[in-house]
């Protein structure tokens, strides 16, 4: 009687729905929390646990969204890019803005918060102006954009600002690593914009909007903080007080909105990468792996756990912290998978076109696995060249 008690109580507070919506929602952080339970039973809990976490990234990750999601609340990025958008009038060049704008926001903010931010714009944009043809097209080269320009700054990707603070990376080093891949990145993201989309003309309905002086400033202020703590100008322990107590006043929304379970992703994975490193036989496998070529191996990792599990996991099988950057950042594209971002950007494509899931998931492999190739192929031949 008292389990069926429980079960009924269970049933109440947490509804099958409801879990359902929340495990679709943060499939990524139920594998890493099923992967790390399963470690945990090979490798029991001990004090080297403690060992296993990094309070820097995770409090620089947290102070970054939660700056982010309060520039989002006034609608900062948004009114900045449609200010941008409607001063071109063709649809080459409004699209090639779209893609441009997601690009540069995924270095500042972080790829999935370009995404969320700038993928709602194309589609007002695209609806607005009866080009819905492009649709597809636009989502898959803004998720390309996000997750391609992120690469260039540690604070890019979650997975950039982990190796960036794991290994002691200078800025200057970091960005010369990646200036190459990124480089490329920009010309072909251009080139296919410039090929896929005609120059047709159109019309980009203005919105009268505007933004709150004395929050904007104060809002890039903390983001000013947040960045600076990520160059370690200084200490993380600040951003952590300073930045949530000034959100509790100016915006509590913010600090609701901060992507949690993506935070507890980088719990989880902590917790498999450390297990993982300490069983004899998969150190043997995985270091004998890297030492064959890191960056190759990287990537196609990528294709199946994802980058930032890829580059939490690798990391502890070498010190090659240059290949395996240049992996886990170009292995980004090619799989659904792949990257976290390109999840968001199906599930948004999926809510305004819910009949096309097939027709996109074609197109989106072949742009990604066509960028995946020429880039790996691009890394390894500069590679080969300077021996």
């Amino acid at each position: 009687m008292a389990s069926k008690r429980f079960f009924k109580l269970a049933a109440k507070a947490f509804p099958a729905q409801a879990l359902l919506d929340f495990v679709k929602t943060n499939i990524v952080m139920v594998v890493a929390m099923a992967a790390a339970l399963i470690t945990v039973c090979i490798v029991p809990v001990d004090r080297a646990y403690l060992d296993y976490f990094d309070l820097k990234t995770l409090t620089c990750l947290f102070c970054v969204l939660a700056v982010v999601c309060a520039l989002k609340n006034i609608r900062f990025f948004y009114i900045l890019a449609q200010k941008i958008v409607t001063c071109f009038r063709n649809a080459r060049m409004c699209i090639l803005v779209l893609v441009y704008i997601t690009f540069i926001g995924s270095m500042l903010i972080a790829n999935d918060m370009a995404l969320l931010t700038f993928l709602p714009l194309g589609y007002f944009v695209l609806g607005t102006t009866g080009k819905t043809k492009y649709m597809a097209f636009t989502f898959i080269m803004q998720n390309i954009a996000a997750n391609l320009g992120g690469m260039l700054t540690p604070f890019g990707n979650p997975q950039n600002l982990y190796l960036y603070t794991k290994f002691h990376i200078s800025t200057g080093e970091f960005m010369s690593i990646m200036s190459i891949p990124f480089a490329l990145s920009v010309l072909l993201i251009t080139v296919c914009c410039l090929l896929f989309v005609k120059s047709e003309p159109l019309q980009v309905r203005e919105e009268n909007t505007y933004l709150p002086k004395g929050k904007t400033i104060l809002y890039l202020v903390l983001f000013v903080l947040a960045i600076a703590i990520v160059f370690r100008g200084i200490p993380y322990w600040i951003g952590l007080i300073v930045i949530p107590a000034v959100l509790v006043f100016a915006d509590r929304k913010a600090l609701k909105m901060v992507d949690y379970p993506l935070l507890l992703t980088f719990v989880f994975f902590f917790i498999f990468s450390g297990n993982m490193a300490r069983i004899g036989v998969v150190r043997q496998l995985f270091s004998h792996l890297m030492e064959q070529s890191t960056m190759l191996f990287s990537t196609i990792c990528c294709q199946f756990i994802s980058n930032v599990p890829s580059a939490i996991l690798l990391s502890q099988f070498t010190e090659n912290y240059r290949d395996l950057l240049i992996g886990v950042n170009i292995g980004g594209v090619g799989s659904l998978i792949a990257s976290l971002a390109s999840l968001i950007t199906f599930r948004e494509y999926t809510q305004h076109a819910p009949g096309k899931t097939k027709s996109y998931l074609l197109l989106f492999s072949a742009f990604n696995f066509g960028f995946l190739i020429v880039l790996i192929g691009a890394m390894l031949l500069l590679k080969l060249w300077i021996g």
